[in-house]
């Protein structure tokens, strides 16, 4: 593939929807997905703990739709559209998820991820997608560093 300088705009297609707490004496319920909010079938869900600094991505699905909510800590969600025929090709988009903004991020086919944990000692996502993890799908990594997409990720802050 071509080497790919994306641009800060908007995705076709990404949804970000706001996510309910609903703190008591207890503790607190964390909405994270509901049948009826989805256009989809849930075909199964997993959890990712990432480590303060870790880069996990590229990923690039091409028939998969990815729903992530980070419910604990802070994630830096990184979408680059890599379909070519999109009125939004090569456009960016970065999300903050977890504690300051708790939402689910639904990320559609040919839309490339990344993420990073930028809060101190981890942060954990859920996936809800659309279907099974099936090794026959197409699927591509992309390394984060060295890789056609041309992003630059920043470990520490002074």
């Amino acid at each position: 593939m071509k080497e790919i300088n994306p641009k800060l705009g908007s995705i076709d297609d990404v949804q970000v929807h706001n996510l309910r707490r609903i703190p008591d004496e207890r503790g607190a319920i964390y909405h994270c997905v509901k049948a009826s909010e989805l256009e989809y079938e849930i075909g199964e869900v997993y959890f990712k703990k990432l480590y303060n600094g870790v880069i996990n991505g590229w990923h690039l699905h091409e028939s998969m739709t990815l729903c992530y909510t980070t419910f604990w800590g802070t994630t830096k969600l990184v979408l680059i559209d890599l379909r070519k025929k999109s009125n939004t090709y090569a456009n960016l988009i970065e999300l903050y998820c977890g504690d300051e903004n708790y939402c689910r991020v639904l990320i559609p086919p040919g839309v490339a991820n990344a993420s990073q944990c930028v809060s101190d000692g981890f942060s954990m996502f859920a996936n809800t997608p659309d279907r099974e993890h099936d090794p026959e799908l197409k699927y591509t990594r992309i390394d984060p560093f060295d890789g056609f997409i041309k992003y630059k990720w920043f470990n520490k802050h002074y």
